[in-house]
Parts: structure tokens; sequence; C-alpha cells
């Protein structure tokens, strides 16, 4: 064997002997990469765990915040716009209540005057009527009358025939009952303003509101031509 083949030879021998090596190497990293993979796991895991907590922390304080910010809201939204509901049960117990309820304090004052003026043309119109009440009993039964009504009062004009009496009788009778009615309308208008304004509250009435009409032939029920008229409302 010659100088130069067995300079080869070694040659050969020390790649062999790298190649080897390199793949033990190859073959012990993953094994000690295995091998501290449950240290490492475990020190994650904890991290994990921590981020968990605070997750869990930081989503009931939210829910907390969200559920508080939520209450507050509706409280206020109740105070700005209250439940038709209740304003017509304020409305039906005192007269006014809901209009207050709604913010509409000027009403109160023009309810009231209603009130006030039904009321008082009421008990006029009832003070004259119990007057020729008793001027037409007096008349009819003369001078064996037992006043049953009472005496005939002033103001009743002297000379004033039995039919003449009768009639205006029955005519202030009639204006008294018809007081009682306006004075029940007036309730119930009251009642009704405030229950359909607690409704309209809410609506948005304003100034930069435009109205879109669309009118054009279409199809209705059961295949009839007609004609389809669209009305849109939408913000200029």
């Amino acid at each position: 064997m010659t100088w130069k083949e067995f300079s080869n030879c070694l040659n050969r021998l020390i790649n062999a002997i790298a190649i080897a090596i390199a793949a033990l190497l190859l073959l012990l990293i993953p094994v000690s990469i295995s091998a501290q993979s449950p240290i490492v796991q475990k020190d994650f895991s904890l991290l994990e765990q921590r981020i968990q907590n605070y997750q869990v922390d930081y989503s009931s304080s939210f829910q907390a915040d969200y559920m508080r910010f939520m209450r507050e809201d509706q409280a206020n939204e109740r105070e700005e716009y209250p439940e038709p509901s209740s304003v017509l049960y304020r409305s039906m117990m005192i007269p006014g209540w809901g209009q207050v309820t709604n913010r509409q304090f000027w009403k109160v004052p023009i309810i009231y005057g209603l009130f006030a003026g039904v009321g008082y043309y009421s008990y006029t119109v009832s003070v004259q009527y119990r007057g020729y009440r008793a001027a037409y009993y007096n008349e009819t039964r003369g001078g064996d009358s037992d006043k049953r009504f009472g005496e005939t009062p002033d103001f009743i004009p002297e000379g004033l025939s039995t039919q003449q009496l009768r009639e205006t009788r029955d005519n202030l009778r009639n204006r008294r009952d018809f007081s009682y009615v306006i004075m029940v309308m007036a309730y119930g208008l009251n009642i009704l303003d405030a229950y359909v304004f607690a409704h309209m509250r809410s609506f948005d009435v304003s100034d930069d509101l435009s109205a879109n009409t669309r009118i054009g032939p279409g199809i209705l029920d059961q295949g009839t031509p007609g004609v389809n008229v669209r009305v849109s409302l939408q913000r200029k």
C-alpha cells in the first residue's frame, strides 16, 4: 500500500467518524428537548393560568361595569321617556300629573282653568235650575204649595207664566247635565293628552327630517293590479 492510498483511507475514516458524531448529536438534541419540555410546559401553564385569571377578573369587572351602565342608562331613559302606562295612571289619579311627568308644565294651568270654568258654569246653572224648579212648583200649586223645593227666588222675574217657567226650568236642567258631560270630557281629554304625548315624545320631529313619496303601479292581493304608495322619512 502506497502512502497515497493510506492517506485516502485515513481521510475516509475521519469523515465517517465525523458523520457518526454529527448523527449522534442530532439524535441527542430531541432527547434533551423532550427531557426539558415538562419544565418548560409547566412554566407556560402557570403563565396561562395567570392570564386566564386576569381574563376572568377583567370579564367580571367589565360585566359589572356594563350592567351598572345599562341600569343607569335605563333609569335616565325612564326619566326622559316615562312609560305611557305610568303616565296614564297618574293622569287618572290627579289631573295634570301626567303632563308634569311629560314635562309639559304649561298645560297644567289650562287643564285646571278648564275644570274651574266648567265647574263655575255648572254651579251657576244648577242654582238657576233649582230656583226655576221651585218657582214652577209653587206656581202650579198656588196658595196651597208646601214649598217642597223652597221659596221662589228673587232673581226670577215676575209675571212669567207656568209655561215659561217650565221651559226655562227644562232648559236649565239640560244645560246643567251638559256641563257634567263637558266635565267628564275634560277629564278624559286630560288623560288622553298625557298618554298620547308619552307615546309620541320619543319620536324624532326635528327640522332636519324630510319625506320621500313614491307612487307607482303594483300588484295587489290575488294578482289584482293597483297602485303602490310608499312614504319614507329620512334626515336631510
